[in-house]
């Protein structure tokens, strides 16, 4: 077994609901899986404006997409399983949208922390995609826009969106299960 990096950063439209899905709901399935988690912002472009405010990369002229950063106690363990929850809660074949939340900061995207976890993610992917071209699962689309790229600066967000949802329960989330278990191929 490979050492795979103990970092991802996770993008699955809003990041508020993918903290509520992931922090919550995958440690349920998964109890002390993740060890730490944040939201914010991160670009593919290395370039990119440094340390961007919500409200510009709400425009959308930034290039960062809203994740969650997350790491975890045992990423041999968790890693493939947290990648197949993660396209249990949103929609991959929505580019640039997860349900009434419409912009490039929505996009579905996987940041990855190396060359395994890239490769894991693509081959969960492949799999989902197949999944969907046998009617097995079904989303809004049928090709899966998710991007897979190297991690790069992550830029927290301000502390009142850290949590958001476990702080406020009824608050907005555009995030549902699609299906409960991932299917066999």
């Amino acid at each position: 077994m490979t050492n795979l990096s103990k970092i991802l950063a996770l993008g699955a439209g809003c990041y508020w609901g993918t903290e509520k899905y992931v922090v919550k709901d995958f440690q349920q399935r998964f109890p002390n899986s993740i060890a730490s988690a944040s939201v914010g912002f991160m670009s593919p472009d290395q370039n990119a404006v440094a340390n961007p405010s919500y409200e510009y990369v709400c425009t959308g002229s930034t290039g960062h997409v809203e994740v969650l950063r997350i790491e975890f106690n045992d990423p041999e363990k968790y890693f493939e399983e947290l990648i197949k929850f993660f396209f249990m809660f949103h929609d991959p074949t929505t580019k640039n949208r997860q349900g009434n939340d419409v912009g490039t900061q929505y996009a579905s995207w996987i940041f990855v922390g190396d060359d395994e976890q890239s490769r894991i993610s693509s081959r969960v992917k492949d799999e989902l995609q197949q999944m969907i071209d046998s009617k097995k699962v079904s989303y809004f689309g049928n090709t899966i826009t998710t991007e897979i790229s190297p991690m790069n600066e992550f830029y927290p967000a301000h502390e009142e969106h850290q949590e958001y949802l476990m702080k406020n329960p009824n608050g907005y989330c555009n995030h549902q299960y699609h299906f409960s278990e991932w299917p066999l191929l």
